[in-house]
């Protein structure tokens, strides 16, 4: 009997870890090359990962929504030497050790990664949100508007397969939507629920104790009861855990300064695409000033300017935050900026966008006012030097030559790296973003 070792491969965004998703397959079954054998959730999208060999599986190292390292045992085969197999070496980044796997430790996981053999419980270790610890499955605290418990995976699956997750009947852990629920869902829409469920009654207020008096008859002041925290601890996984570890290099790595003024767009003549006028102040800007459309390398204390403008843009999702890069913006028009910002947000919605998309950006924007807030202090992410937000629209009183008018203005600010830019230089650029966002049209 040929036993194999399959370690999870670098799934070609040099991440320390994945978490797994859904296995396709079970301890006992069979399985040929290339198979799809798991899906596993990275920071930037849900991959599936095929099997390296055609034969027996004999082991899984744990659960979805278990994160494992990358490089450590993921599945133990045995071998079927009278099918296809893959020759040594071909399986490129994959890692093999010996005959038989390590025991999983927490060294070698971020959660624990092991299925206990006896442990045959219905949906044990294929309930999307669900973990497995010992025997006893603790369910990812992810609750959405409307009540909807569902992990990151699950909610990308759904808005690829255009199911309403409100309308899923769970049947997870704790009322958890998994994704069995979403793809039956999605196969037969007559399972889809009409209305979501009545919310639990809220459970009834207890007696109210009376403060007890002091000498002179009046209430005593009393400390308040001890509360205990009833909050679960939730690992962060996927692009929530990968934008973590970023802010935190971030904010070790740059000397952060920042400028905010306010653009005056009252000359702007009709309906004008806001985004699109601000991708091409930015620019513009960065045509004016090229110290701030650059990249810096702090331990080189090197500089390299950007003849072109790569421009990424922050898109917020209940996954976390995603810098897709909108490519050669200094060669698009308002109609090719506005194309390749949707084309960019339904890759990011459907997770389908490719690693390569969400680096190599030299500049970047975040335009938080479309939701609140009127300055910010964004966070430039190495190597970049700059990046632009846009905060809430206004309608401003100015004072103008012989009175007083009401101007829409919209609020800028601009962190850069204080290391790579001058004050000055940042100066210049916020202003020539601000003269463009000027102009009539």
């Amino acid at each position: 009997m040929s036993k194999k070792i399959f370690n999870l491969p670098d799934l070609g965004e040099g991440l320390p870890d994945a978490t797994i998703v859904e296995w396709h397959v079970k301890e006992g079954d069979s399985i040929r090359l290339d198979d799809n054998l798991v899906s596993m959730e990275t920071a930037k999208a849900v991959v599936d990962v095929p099997s390296p060999v055609s034969g027996k599986v004999l082991r899984l190292a744990g659960g979805a929504g278990d994160v494992i390292v990358t490089g450590h045992w993921l599945a133990e085969f045995e071998m079927d030497l009278s099918m296809p197999q893959r020759a040594e070496g071909q399986d490129t980044g994959h890692h093999h050790g010996g005959s038989a796997p390590p025991p999983p430790a927490a060294a070698e996981t971020a959660a624990p990664a092991a299925k206990p053999e006896n442990a045959e419980k219905a949906d044990a270790g294929t309930v999307v949100g669900a973990m497995q610890v010992g025997d006893a499955v603790i369910t990812e605290a992810a609750v959405a508007s409307g009540g909807v418990k569902a992990v990151p995976a699950v909610r990308a699956t759904a808005r690829k397969l255009g199911v309403d997750l409100s309308r899923v009947r769970p049947t997870g852990v704790d009322g958890t939507v998994t994704m069995q629920d979403v793809k039956a869902a999605a196969a037969n829409p007559a399972l889809l629920q009409t209305a979501n469920a009545a919310p639990a009654a809220a459970p009834a207020p207890a007696a109210t104790q009376r403060s007890p008096l002091s000498q002179s008859g009046k209430p005593m002041r009393t400390q308040p009861p001890s509360v205990a925290a009833s909050g679960q601890p939730e690992q962060l996984k996927g692009v929530r855990r990968n934008m973590a570890r970023v802010m935190a290099d971030a904010h070790a790595q740059v000397v952060p300064t920042t400028l905010v003024d306010d653009a005056d767009l009252h000359a702007w003549i009709g309906k004008q695409d806001i985004t699109a006028r601000l991708i091409r102040a930015i620019v513009a800007a960065c045509k004016a000033v090229p110290a701030l459309n650059a990249w810096f390398d702090g331990e080189k204390l090197s500089r390299t300017l950007h003849p072109h403008v790569d421009i990424g843009i922050a898109v917020d999702t209940e996954d976390g935050l995603f810098v897709p890069a909108l490519r050669n913006a200094d060669m698009l028009d308002a109609q090719g900026v506005r194309a390749g910002i949707q084309r960019l947000r339904a890759q990011v919605e459907s997770r389908s966008i490719p690693a390569s998309e969400l680096t190599g950006y030299t500049i970047s924007l975040s335009n938080f006012g479309m939701f609140a807030g009127r300055y910010a202090t964004p966070v430039v992410v190495p190597p970049c030097v700059a990046i632009i937000g846009a905060g809430k629209l206004s309608h401003d009183v100015v004072a103008v030559m012989g009175g007083i008018e009401v101007h829409r203005r919209l609020p800028i600010s601009l962190t850069f790296d204080h290391r790579a830019a001058t004050g000055g230089e940042a100066a210049r650029f916020l202003k020539a973003l601000l003269d463009d966002l000027a102009l009539p049209n």
